[in-house]
C-alpha cells in the first residue's frame, strides 16, 4: 500500500473514532459529519492507491464513483453512502433547523466502519 493511502486510512480511523465519541456524547449532528469524513478519507485512500488526486470533495465523490463504483472494484453501495453522508454533513453543519436523530447518526457510523474495513481489505489484496 502506498504511503499516501495509508495516511488517509489513518485519518479515516481517527474520524470514525471521533464520530463514535460524539454520538456517545449525544451530539448526532456533529457525529454524522465525522462519519462523512471517515468515508471521504477512505475514498481518498483508494484513489491515491491508483495515483488519482483531488482536493475538492465533489471531485473525490465523482472520481470514486467513476473508478471504483462504476467498475465494481468496490461495491457501488459505498459510493451512495458517501454521497448520502455528505448531504447529512452539510445539513448537520449548516441547517439551523436540522435534527439528525441518534439512529441516523448510528447508521452512518456503521456504514463508515464497513466502508473503511472493506477499503483496508481491498488495499491488502492489491499488494
Amino acid at each position: 500500500m502506498k504511503d499516501e493511502a495509508a495516511l488517509f486510512l489513518r485519518k479515516a480511523g481517527h474520524a470514525l473514532r471521533a464520530a463514535e465519541m460524539l454520538l456517545a456524547a449525544n451530539d448526532p449532528e456533529t457525529a454524522v459529519g465525522r462519519a462523512y469524513y471517515c468515508m471521504l478519507h477512505t475514498a481518498q485512500a483508494l484513489l491515491r492507491e491508483q495515483n488519482i488526486r483531488f482536493r475538492k470533495h465533489s471531485s473525490v465523490h465523482s472520481a470514486f464513483g467513476q473508478h471504483f463504483a462504476k467498475t465494481a472494484l468496490i461495491d457501488p453501495k459505498f459510493h451512495r453512502w458517501l454521497l448520502d453522508s455528505s448531504d447529512d454533513r452539510i445539513r448537520g453543519d449548516y441547517d439551523t433547523e436540522c435534527v439528525i436523530e441518534e439512529e441516523s447518526a448510528s447508521l452512518r457510523i456503521e456504514q463508515a466502519k464497513e466502508f473503511l474495513q472493506t477499503a483496508r481489505q481491498w488495499l491488502e489484496v492489491q499488494k
